[in-house]
């Protein structure tokens, strides 16, 4: 079980669990392991929620213990000085904080997954004074932002086809835009007229975003298929099944 299952009374258990990843250059690294050793790939589960597989998951039980991991993290993330910011991030940031509640009583479990993301500001190289380095951040940064511009585009004019898999930004930002999930955007503007067409291009970004329409709903599995998950994530870590653990 985990560490940071918790009852609350005598009907729900729950469990928080963390990753926290940046995209810079267009790779995708882990904010919990410094090495980067692993190579993060995204997928999807069968109900449509993007997991990273083999980043670092944190398990937390408090809100001291959250803000913790988000301390770690951010001491990871890519930054650095430009003429428009003292402290400009160098990449996008996503943290999947992963909530699963369980009814102690009948075994049904519910799933949800709250996505926070910072994105990293479209860059001008005449305004931003940027070194060489910076300015192949900057490149990366803004293909993906053009990217989640088109992805917007076609969710808000409800086409066909989105193009989420033409960049990782895209992908693992799909279940925080389309289908199953709520959205919320805040954007920073500057109040200088220096900086007014970086301000449209901000507030169009909103304005789109306000257009798209989605159907959230409930993820939730009954007991039976909480148990049969349990067992097959126990077999796949080589794990022994105990008696609780036996299929028909």
């Amino acid at each position: 079980s985990m560490v940071s299952t918790q009852s609350t009374g005598k009907k729900f258990g729950y469990s928080v669990s963390v990753y926290m990843v940046e995209l810079y250059n267009d790779q995708l690294l882990d904010l919990f392991d410094k090495t980067h050793s692993a190579k993060l790939d995204i997928k999807k589960d069968k109900k449509g929620m993007v997991v990273i597989q083999n980043a670092v998951i944190k398990h937390v039980a408090s809100v001291e213990e959250l803000q913790n991991v988000f301390d770690i993290g951010s001491k990871n993330r890519h930054v650095a000085s430009t003429k428009m910011n003292a402290e400009s991030s160098r990449s996008h940031l996503i943290i999947g904080i992963v909530i699963e509640t369980t009814n102690l009583l009948t075994g049904a479990v519910l799933k949800g997954k709250l996505s926070l993301v910072d994105l990293a500001g479209s860059e001008r190289a005449a305004k931003t004074g940027a070194t060489p380095e910076q300015l192949k951040e900057a490149q990366s940064i803004n293909k993906s932002l053009s990217a989640l511009g088109d992805v917007i585009q076609a969710l808000s004019s409800e086409a066909n086809f989105v193009p989420y898999r033409n960049n990782k930004l895209t992908m693992v930002m799909q279940d925080s835009l389309g289908g199953n999930a709520k959205t919320l955007m805040f954007v920073n503007i500057s109040p200088a007229d220096y900086n007014t067409d970086e301000t449209i291009v901000s507030l169009t970004y909103a304005a789109r975003v306000k257009l798209i329409t989605n159907d959230a709903s409930k993820n939730a599995d009954n007991k039976e298929i909480s148990r049969l998950k349990g067992i097959i994530s126990k077999l796949k870590k080589g794990e022994s099944l105990g008696e609780d653990d036996e299929v028909d």
